[in-house]
């Protein structure tokens, strides 16, 4: 009773002031009745707790008398917006300007004034076939001029946090990070939306928008395939990377754990998706962002390899002399004073640290890391293949591929991880090979021919060529290929067989 005499006249100012022909009943200002309704909800609050509460406590009635002001003033909104609404659906800025204010309006109804989810709200107006449509129409137009705009800005490829490298460990592009906002603020736009299926709608409408945002990259980043070291090339890996770290984590959020889970219940219904599909969603083994992160993940790997590709390229090419080092008749290490790297070396170890700081400089930690193993992996096939296999070494070659090696080329790598050697084994196990003392390379022919020749029995040999190979710290090649390398020795002592 008490509340409806004090509705009664706040009730008949709303309707005089926001029906009609009144100057403050004006299409383009929501926000005018929406304050209103917040400042006389804000202002009987105290008196309604005090006052009011007390007598229907001791009444024994459940109702609460702030919540129920509420409820009635809201009532009011609803009866507004089912009015106006219509008039503005086909005015962009004017619809997009009411569903901001109305959003704003919800936010401190909720935060503020404790109104509950289970009453009536803006948001079942706005949920409404028509007025949903028309909010994702514009939602979507506005998010791709942000887009537009973003991605045309003269910083758009530039790191806002550039100059402070704790905050920039991620080395993030200005566009990447703003079109990430973006979506974080779609998200709260729609999470307080009532129905499960109007939030998959608005889920929709952002992998829609990360979909996009990717294909923009891809041509942004074939404009720059020439420039696969550059700077430009460079921030658009960082960006791709980053937006996919980031739903990588948004997936395990509760908000879009139950999105997963709704969406789930709707496949299940309409059998869109296979049974396999379907046990993965449920099982959590996916997400409801897999298929953009998937395809983000392969935008990485092939900018990463074309990358690492251009960089070996340029390797192979500075190593063309040392391939034609005269491996066979180097002198021996006692007959140097002091071992020194091979001069036709040179080309190829600069432009491999040269190439591996810029990189470092330009990639974030993770994409680096992924491109100097990528590389170390290319380049010690290389070697081993192209120099290693297709020479004869004598004792003094032999001495200086592995000082060429140990001391130049894993050094190189040692700023990124603790043995660059394990990188590399394919070489450092053939070093270790051509560099037994003559006495251990024969012993260990004769158990490695041995069990070759014992192969097509039982094997008993073969666990003591294993035995012996991983006696001498070699586990990655093959026991021909040790053959063959032993071969590769050029000076043997005549045993007389």
């Amino acid at each position: 009773m008490g509340n409806r005499i004090m509705l009664n006249p706040l009730q008949k100012r709303f309707k005089y002031h926001f029906t009609g022909n009144k100057q403050t009943n004006v299409l383009n200002k929501p926000e005018w009745y929406l304050t209103q309704v917040l400042m006389w909800i804000g202002n009987h609050a105290k008196f309604l707790d005090d006052k009011i509460q007390p007598i229907l406590d001791k009444a024994g009635s459940s109702v609460n008398a702030g919540l129920e002001f509420s409820r009635a003033l809201v009532m009011l909104i609803l009866e507004k917006l089912a009015a106006d609404i219509p008039c503005l659906l086909y005015d962009d800025a004017l619809f997009c300007h009411l569903v901001d204010e109305v959003l704003l309006f919800e936010r401190e109804l909720y935060s503020v004034h404790g109104y509950l989810s289970s009453f009536p709200s803006c948001m079942h107006i706005l949920s409404e076939e028509s007025c949903f449509q028309r909010w994702l129409t514009v939602e979507k137009k506005f998010a791709l001029q942000k887009m537009d705009s973003m991605l045309s800005s003269e910083a758009a490829w530039v790191s806002q946090y550039k100059d402070i490298t704790d905050v920039d460990e991620m080395k993030v592009p200005d566009c990447a990070e703003t079109f990430m906002t973006l979506l974080l603020v779609i998200t709260d736009r729609y999470k307080n939306l009532p129905t499960a299926s109007r939030k998959l709608q608005f889920l929709g409408l952002q992998k829609e928008l990360v979909d996009d945002f990717r294909i923009r990259l891809t041509q942004v980043m074939k404009e720059e395939t020439r420039a696969s070291l550059g700077f430009r090339y460079c921030a658009i890996l960082n960006a791709v990377n980053y937006i996919a770290t980031v739903l990588a984590d948004w997936a395990d959020n509760v908000f879009f754990l139950q999105l997963q889970q709704a969406e789930l219940e709707v496949c299940a219904e309409s059998n869109t998706v296979s049974k396999l599909q379907l046990g993965q969603l449920a099982s959590m083994e996916s997400s409801v962002f897999d298929e953009m992160i998937n395809l983000l993940e392969r935008l990485k790997h092939d900018m990463l390899t074309r990358q690492v590709d251009h960089v070996f390229r340029e390797v192979k090419d500075a190593a063309k002399l040392y391939k034609k080092e005269r491996w066979l008749s180097l002198p021996s290490q006692a007959e140097q004073a002091v071992m020194s790297l091979s001069s036709t070396a040179c080309p190829m170890l600069l432009t491999l640290r040269d190439r591996l700081l810029q990189l470092e400089q330009q990639l974030c930690h993770s994409l680096f890391k992924i491109f100097w193993q990528m590389l170390a992996e290319k380049v010690d096939l290389y070697i081993y293949q192209e120099i290693i296999m297709e020479n004869h070494f004598n004792e003094g070659g032999a001495a200086q591929l592995q000082f060429d090696m140990s001391r130049n080329l894993f050094p190189l790598f040692s700023h990124y991880c603790k043995r660059p050697e394990n990188y590399f084994k394919h070489i450092k196990e053939a070093c270790v090979i051509l560099n037994l003392n003559v006495g251990s390379a024969l012993l260990l022919k004769d158990v490695l021919q041995s069990a070759s020749e014992n192969e097509p029995t039982l094997n008993p040999n073969q666990p003591s060529a294993t035995a012996a190979l991983n006696e001498l710290g070699v586990y990655k090649l093959a026991q021909k290929d040790v053959e063959i390398l032993l071969n590769l020795r050029a000076s043997w002592p005549n045993t007389g067989k």
